[in-house]
């Protein structure tokens, strides 16, 4: 039986650019070979797609500095001619620019995090290519991107998410950094009753990209930085109230469109400084580069029936937005027992600490079985 041409994106605009790399040098190195012929396919930061550059599958985090895709001398330009379909993409000739075809393509697996990729802008190039991927569609892809629209659909769903505010950022001064805008911000948070420690992120960023926590409340000055530190990733800005309870992640697989959603066993992440004593949260040093900062329990420490009902509220909120192929919902997990989702990420982490491939492998799923699951379900 012929093997599969599958085309592996990585890399992209956004900033977990770095996170990509790392996340499609795990699932080069764990794809089955006898069944897929993979062809890499490169983003760089400025937005061009190349083949032939640096070797994904050498890239971690443990450097002083971060991977990134980078045009190389032996590197060569993709050329994607959308009439074509599964066999519109090509490679040109840096010195000639004649093109050379790829093949024909059977499946894309984007591995692609944040904006660009993970929000429905390749996902409806792809659709207009007619050429099948790994994942979820446009519209599942933007509102999950889009923090402040998940909590509109969920909510609309009767899921509970964390109190908040949305901010339009392009309205403030930029001249001041915001701060003509501090007892506003400050007064909103206030009539809408938020309670203390607030976090300020970017409505569309991940990996806790200018996210900021903000202790004291009446700040005024100390609120208006974290905004303003979000708004250098997205205009639109979320200030939601902090929740007293546990973070719990599950990973939810639906590998084909009739397949009822599957959830794994709920994870952990555990931060060891804050045990420690630390007031530590969950940043992008805890969750990448740190490896003494946190480490994964699966399944959570928690009773059975709260490990279930967090399987369940992740199925639903998975039905709710209509998602497909993979995504990990991650929760709040009160003292008192109730569940409450935090955010959806629809293209998680395969990093060799990431929870999605973690807590299918603890629920019986291997990392390389994971991954063709993915791709099989959406070959024709």
């Amino acid at each position: 039986m012929a093997k599969k041409r599958i085309v592996v994106l990585y890399g992209g605009r956004a900033d977990e650019h770095p996170i990509s790399c790392v996340s499609t040098a795990g699932v080069l190195k764990a794809i089955d070979t006898s069944k897929f012929d993979v062809v890499p396919v490169g983003i760089t930061r400025e937005g061009k797609w190349i083949v032939d550059g640096e070797d994904p599958r050498g890239w971690d985090l443990k450097g002083s500095t971060l991977p990134s895709v980078e045009v190389t001398p032996g590197s060569r330009p993709v050329v994607l001619d959308i009439a074509m379909g599964q066999d519109g993409f090509f490679a040109g000739d840096p010195a000639t620019g004649a093109l050379e075809s790829l093949g024909h393509i059977d499946a894309v697996f984007p591995v692609l995090h944040g904006p660009y990729g993970e929000d429905g802008t390749v996902q409806g190039l792809l659709e207009m290519m007619n050429v099948p991927y790994v994942g979820c569609g446009v519209f599942a892809s933007a509102a999950c991107m889009d923090k402040h629209f998940t909590k509109v659909v969920l909510n609309a769903a009767g899921i509970p998410t964390a109190p908040g505010i949305t901010l339009d950022t392009r309205l403030f001064s930029q001249s001041d950094q915001f701060a003509s805008n501090a007892d506003d911000v400050l007064a909103r948070v206030e009539a809408a009753g938020l309670a203390y420690p607030l976090f300020v992120k970017p409505s569309r960023a991940g990996s806790s990209f200018g996210v900021t926590k903000v202790e004291a409340a009446g700040d005024a000055a100390a609120l208006i930085a974290a905004v303003y530190e979000a708004s250098k990733h997205d205009w639109k800005v979320l200030v939601e109230q902090g929740i007293t309870g546990r973070e719990i992640e599950c990973a939810v697989l639906a590998p084909k469109p009739t397949d009822e959603p599957a959830a794994s066993w709920p994870g952990e992440i555990v931060l060891d400084r804050r045990n420690a004593g630390d007031d530590q949260f969950y940043d992008f040093d805890s969750k990448y580069t740190d490896s003494a900062a946190s480490h994964v329990e699966v399944p959570a420490n928690l009773p059975d029936e709260t490990l279930q009902k967090v399987r369940e509220v992740a199925v639903r909120a998975f039905k709710a937005l209509d998602l497909a192929g993979l995504s990990r919902v991650d929760t709040f997990v009160t003292p008192s027992g109730e569940v409450m989702i935090n955010e959806i990420n629809t293209m998680p982490g395969f990093t060799p600490i990431s929870m999605y491939p973690k807590a299918w492998e603890a629920t019986g799923v291997s990392y390389t079985e994971l991954i063709t699951r993915l791709i099989e379900g959406v070959l024709r």
